[in-house]
């Protein structure tokens, strides 16, 4: 058997080795058949005194048959305008299915002199055959006094088949004409459109050539190319630039950028030129070729990049270079091939073109030279922007003539398909401003078929400042709509219509209260428009005042009429002024717009200066009718949907079907970024910097774009901070970061990269030390940062809430000034929290909504709201803001309806403080707090100071209290009690602390506190403060501020037993429900109980799929409880004999005396067993805290602040620090940090303080700040430690971040968090 499989191989062997030859033959041979040679018989002069003068011809293969020559008869027809012919060179390329001719110059016409007004010119071009014709390319050379040339068409017969092909043009090709183009790309129409019927002057019918421009527009695109001169020494150019633009399927040729739109001297030192290039059908832009000829006195240039936008595709391209073109620079090209920046193209709707045929009135004087402007408008108020006609003086001189028909091709967006409406108007600039328009008719071609529809708009009036009503602006509704299609049998059919259904015309009478107050009137013109549901008047002008010659002065009312075409519900209005004349500065108290056809008023109350030196500086401003409960401007609210973080038990709760949450949209969360840019000069970069955040199961963010907010760039040694919206992608595992710059000089150091998800209380800080640059380190511009390389951070969780603030409908209600709010829950208190005013927030009468991160403390108790009245208008009218929590939908309302102002209202308060009110439910009653000071019997305990204190309770803090009005006229003297009355405050509950404090001020600053007592009228309770301290720099510990917990907590009787209850919840699937019974211990840190059995009964079933079931246990105080151990035994106690589990979901354990809570997320299945030592261990998830506890904790203890200044010049400060450390069980208060004779903060200098606290609990966060006094106020804080004396546990806060108003990101704040 052995043997015979050894002959099987050898025969393979044999095979495969003939087989291989075979095919190496067969190569051989296949080689041999491809290489021939092919034959091109000329056998005819090439040279310009020879025969037919051509020094180009095409020349066919011998033996290739399929392949004819073909003579093409090009008849060319120069315009009959002034000024069309051209002296100049002329050049075209035919294109067909099968080639093109290539660039041939015309040269033998049938006329000696070419190309003149009015002329046709016949040429033969002689090429291989091209099969159909698709478009044709024709350009001149500039060259000769008479360059510039109007083409009117060009007509093409291929004289095989004697086909005409029609090529329509109608445009100059001229460096001061037009788009400054000099050459045109044209595609063939059908000769059913070459002719249209026309009325002569007679009346009768004429056949007219017809005006193709649009047809040629709509199959052509535009490009319209902006290009950037770099900045550097010398960059500039005087050569000739040229470009050319390659596409997918062809390319335009060398283009010559002669004819700038924006600049008569091009492409100087950091300027940016504007060129128009037109082609036909290149497919998609993959590159371009952009160079110079060398000439000229200064040839190099350095060309920062290309951006190229194309309206009709809906798109612009961004081509870097960011190098030399100069044959002594870089590498001595003087042409540079470009590609597009994916990371740097914008896309949007793209644009459709329209013709703008207009007809100037036969009156005299009709003709205007002003700039001629135009806006179409569709349904439902969608229009084009504002488009002017003509491109420049020298256009608007030639044209708008008395009876004459100008016609416009413009690019503008797509309105769809019916045009309700136009406006028309001119700027009443040039010798003869005024116009009289007798009508305008506006093409564009069909969506489906070949044809156009045309809409006429009737006018017939003047557009003048000195004729009619004086009005420079029209708005004109359709009268006729004609349709031309082209029929299946090649004629082209033509229909009209009456339009029935257009919009009225109404008159709309705006009337103008000017404000009652100093320097209120203005000399500036003033301009608004007026917005509907149904369109806008456009900008007008408020020329005309009905009942005041001069116009907008102090307490004046002025009335102006403005006619425009029906705008529905009107609903906003923009005004303006242009800060002309002497007294520009304006204080507009109201506008009133009645509609004088319907009767309809529309009140905006707006008491707000218009000026450049008053408010917030501006001269413009957006008013909402009074009412408007829409979505307004200034209003951002990007989060549509939160997520729930609790949706895994939710998701149990809630039955959907598989296919509603595919089809649910992904949750947006909020992201909060900060980047460091390294401090070497070339760091910084002024590319668009972006993030992506990965999850797990290949979920991410879109690319988060982080655009800077009043900068250009990242600089060196800059904080940079962004708040992104993304989506939720739940466990972060990569973060990539990266910038769209793709030229050398766009290299970035990025130092370090953090990234924060309040809504999951995490925070991530990615060193990086790294370029992102192409020409720096691996070449690289975006990073991928692994979270296992991260440092890991634990900031507090917050929650998105939105907020509806509603202020006042009085006089004078809206306000500019700082909102401050503070928000009170039973899980604690909100961070003081700065509101944007973003423009036109908490304006009059006004509901402004946004969205806000609190930290998760709800249920929500009360609020506190502050002003800090700065602003030129510090006064605020508070009606109510309204809090609903995005996850839960819980509500919460607050109301005030009163002032926050010195200046109004009767309790001249700048704070205020509302209950909560949820399900009509108020939270927080009203009480009177009586408090009584008791100053010691010691020697010299009395006060001259001012004294402050804050109470604290279970529903948050009383906030300052000055204690001035005592009972005693000589307040906190020696042996005295003072009494002290707080009307109307809020009931704070159970209290747990207060704090106490005086600003070392007067003759005798030191102060001995013996107590204090608070009395609460709702409760009816006394609360007593036991202090017996010095609050004294010069005696005890030199501190002037104590926190004092109240001694009614001490007598709390606690046994030795307490009882625990026990909360189950089973999951809510086939295999979670069990008959058996369960048992638990808890893991406490003062001892573990002992086993509770938690029994199961055929009576009263537990465990059941998706129950959640209560148990109550005694036994001894464990303390905190950090985890439990879950079992799952038979209730006879024997060995089960079949396989059971028990699913739970959660457990969550209450102690009832303190009321302290510990949640237990499981969602595990827990097998049934009869063995004890078969159990699972869960650790706590969440420890929620009750008041009680917490009080009992609080006792006095001194903690070690150790402050580490960095080591570079000029690290250290001369400024005061101070310090707020943050617990679980409170904050400490804002604390300086001072020492006797030491000059502190020095740089590399360690200092150690000891602050006397109440207990914080685990320390959280803490605020550390400076007050920027001093010669040298800036600091670099290395970091700070804090020890609790008490328990030896020392945090540890890093910063590693200056303090300084002139580094980084310019703040002396800084929030820091422990690094564990």
């Amino acid at each position: 058997m052995a043997m015979v499989k050894v002959e099987k191989k050898e025969k393979e062997k044999d095979k495969k080795k003939k087989k291989k030859k075979k095919e190496e033959e067969e190569e051989v041979t296949e080689l041999k058949e491809v290489v021939r040679a092919y034959s091109f018989a000329c056998n005819r002069w090439l040279a310009r005194d020879e025969e037919d003068g051509e020094i180009l011809v095409e020349l066919k293969a011998e033996d290739y048959e399929d392949l004819e020559e073909n003579t093409y008869e090009v008849h060319v027809f120069t315009g009959t305008m002034w000024g069309a012919g051209t002296d100049a060179g002329v050049y075209i390329n035919i294109y067909g299915d099968m080639g093109d001719t290539g660039e041939r110059k015309i040269r033998k016409s049938n006329h000696l002199n070419k190309f003149e007004r009015g002329q046709e010119d016949i040429f033969s071009v002689s090429a291989m055959d091209l099969g159909l014709l698709k478009k044709l390319r024709i350009r001149h050379d500039g060259k000769q006094a008479n360059a510039a040339w109007y083409l009117d068409r060009v007509e093409i017969i291929d004289t095989k088949d004697e086909t005409r092909y029609f090529f329509p043009c109608q445009r100059w090709l001229a460096v001061d004409e037009d788009d400054g183009q000099l050459a045109r790309e044209l595609v063939p129409v059908d000769e059913a459109f070459m002719n249209r019927e026309e009325e002569d002057e007679d009346g009768e019918s004429i056949m007219a050539p017809a005006q193709l421009g649009l047809e040629q527009k709509a199959m052509t695109t535009t490009y319209t190319m902006r290009i950037k001169t770099g900045e550097k020494k010398h960059a500039g150019t005087d050569a000739n630039v040229y470009a050319i633009l390659y596409g997918t399927i062809d390319d335009t040729g060398i283009i010559t950028l002669k004819a700038c739109k924006n600049h008569r001297n091009k492409f100087e030192l950091g300027m940016i030129d504007e060129f128009t290039i037109e082609a036909v059908d290149l497919g998609s832009l993959k590159r371009i070729r952009i160079g110079h000829d060398n000439a000229g006195a200064s040839p190099g240039w350095f060309l920062d990049w290309v951006e190229i936008g194309a309206p009709s595709l809906g798109q612009c391209l961004h081509f870097p270079c960011g190098r030399w073109l100069d044959k002594g620079e870089d590498d001595g090209a003087i042409y540079r091939d470009l590609y597009p920046n994916d990371l740097q193209t914008e896309l949007y709707t793209p644009y459709v073109p329209y013709e703008i045929k207009v007809f100037t009135s036969d009156v005299f004087a009709a003709g205007t030279d002003a700039d001629v402007f135009i806006t179409l408008y569709g349904q439902n108020g969608v229009c084009t922007s504002q488009k002017s006609l003509c491109v420049n003086k020298r256009e608007r001189r030639m044209y708008f003539k008395r009876g004459a028909t100008d016609m416009f091709i413009v690019e503008l967006e797509d309105i769809g398909d019916v045009i309700e409406k136009l406006r028309i108007g001119h700027d009443n600039r040039g010798v003869n401003g005024g116009w009289h328009l007798d009508r305008v008719d506006v093409r564009r071609l069909l969506r489906k078929g070949k044809g156009s529809e045309t809409t006429m708009f009737l006018c017939e009036r003047w557009l003048a400042r000195s004729e009619d009503d004086g009005e420079t602006i029209r708005e004109l509704v359709p009268s006729n709509i004609i349709i031309e299609k082209l029929s299946h049998d090649g004629t082209l059919k033509v229909i009209e219509t009456e339009v029935d259904d257009a919009l009225e015309t109404h008159t709309y009478s705006v009337t103008v209260t000017t404000g009652d107050v100093y320097g209120a009137g203005t000399d500036a013109n003033v301009f608004i428009t007026i917005y509907g549901d149904m369109g806008d008047t456009g900008e007008r002008k408020l020329s005309k005042s009905e009942n005041n010659r001069n116009k907008f002065e102090r307490g004046a009312v002025d009335t102006f009429s403005i006619e425009a075409v029906d705008l529905g519900n009107v609903f906003k209005i923009h005004i303006r002024h242009d800060n002309s004349m002497l007294s520009p500065d304006w204080y507009l108290d109201q506008v009133e717009v009645v509609d004088t056809d319907t009767d309809e008023v529309f009140l905006f109350q707006c008491e707000r200066w218009l000026s450049r030196k008053k408010e917030d500086k501006r001269i413009e401003r957006v008013f909402y009718v009074k009412g408007f409960e829409g979505e307004r401007e200034s209003a951002f609210c990007p989060i549509k949907k939160v997520t729930n973080l609790d949706s895994n038990m939710n998701k149990n709760n809630k039955k959907r079907s598989s296919k509603e949450e595919e089809e649910e949209e992904p949750s947006l969360i909020p992201y909060h970024v900060s980047v460091i840019t390294g401090s070497e000069r070339d760091a910084g970069t002024c590319s668009r910097a972006y993030i992506i955040i990965r999850g797990a199961t290949h979920m991410q963010t879109q690319r988060l774009w982080l655009d800077l907010q009043g900068k250009k760039d990242f600089r060196p040694g800059s904080l940079d901070y962004f708040s992104c919206y993304g989506t939720d992608v739940g466990e972060i595992k990569k973060v990539e970061l990266g910038h769209d710059g793709a030229t050398p000089e766009s290299c970035w150091l990025v130092e370090e990269l953090s990234v924060a998800v309040p809504t999951k209380g995490t925070m991530y800080v990615f060193p990086c030390k790294c370029w992102l640059a192409k020409d720096r380190g691996d070449g690289l511009t975006a990073r991928v940062f692994n979270v296992p390389d991260a440092d890991i951070v634990s900031i507090s969780r917050k929650v998105i809430y939105e907020v509806t603030m509603v202020t006042g409908d009085v006089q004078h209600a809206g306000t500019d000034t700082q909102i401050y709010m503070t928000v009170f829950g039973i899980y604690g208190t909100s961070e003081e929290m700065l509101l944007p005013k973003l423009e036109d927030r908490f304006e009059r009468g006004q509901n402004d909504t946004f969205n806000l991160e609190i930290e998760d403390i709800a249920p929500l108790r009360k609020m506190r709201v502050r002003i800090d009245g700065s602003g030129s208008r510090p006064d605020w009218f508070l009606d109510r803001i309204i809090l609903r929590n995005l996850e839960t939908d819980e509500e919460a309302m607050f109301t005030y309806e009163e002032w926050l102002s010195h200046a109004y209202g009767p309790k001249r308060t700048l704070v205020c403080e509302m209950p909560a009110v949820i399900d009509e439910e108020e939270m927080v009653e009203l009480t009177i707090y009586t408090i009584s000071v008791k100053t010691s019997d010691a020697a010299r305990a009395g006060t001259d100071a001012n004294v402050w204190m804050i109470i604290f309770g279970e529903n948050g803090d009383t906030g300052q209290l000055a204690l001035k009005e005592s009972s005693n006229t000589n307040k906190f003297e020696r042996k005295q009690t003072d009494t002290f009355r707080f009307q109307d405050v809020l009931s704070l509950g159970e209290l747990s602390k207060i704090r106490v404090w005086h600003d070392n001020t007067g003759l005798a600053t030191s102060w001995h506190l013996e107590y204090v007592d608070v009395h609460d009228d709702i409760l009816g309770k006394k609360f007593r403060f036991q202090c017996d301290r010095w609050l004294s720099k010069s005696k005890d510990d030199g501190q002037i501020m104590r926190e004092v917990a109240c001694t009614n907590n001490d007598v709390m009787d606690f046994d030795e037993k307490t009882k625990y209850e026990i909360l189950t919840t089973t999951a809510d699937t086939d295999d979670a429900e069990t008959k058996e019974n369960a048992w638990i211990i808890l893991e406490g840190k003062k001892g573990r109980s002992k086993e509770f059995v938690m029994e199961n009964s055929t009576k009263k079933k537990r465990f059941l799929r998706g129950a959640t079931d209560r148990f109550e246990f005694s036994s001894k105080i464990l303390g905190d409880i950090p985890s439990i151990c879950l079992g799952h035994s038979p209730k006879d106690g024997k060995k089960s004999k079949t396989e059971a589990f028990w699913r739970v979901l959660e457990v969550v354990v209450t102690e009832r005396e303190l009321g302290n809570k510990y949640i237990f997320h499981c969602n595990t299945l827990i097998p049934l067993s009869s063995k004890r030592d078969d159990f699972q261990t869960f650790a706590c998830s969440k420890f929620i805290e009750s008041f009680t506890s917490k009080a009992r904790s609080l006792v006095p203890v001194r903690y070690e602040v150790i402050v580490v200044t960095g080591r570079e010049k000029g690290a250290g400060t001369d400024a005061d620090v101070f310090l707020t450390i943050f617990g679980t069980n409170g904050e400490s208060g804002r604390r300086r940090l001072r020492q006797r004779c030491r000059n502190l903060f020095e740089r590399g200098r360690t200092d150690r303080f000891v602050l006397e606290l109440l207990d914080l609990g685990d320390l959280l966060r803490l605020s550390v700040e400076h007050d920027g006094r001093g010669l040298a106020p800036g600091w670099l804080l290395e970091r700070v430690e804090v020890t609790n004396t008490a328990n030896g546990v020392t945090t540890v806060f890093p910063c590693g971040k200056w303090l300084d108003k002139n580094r980084a990101d310019g703040r002396t704040k800084r929030v820091l968090y422990p690094k564990f």
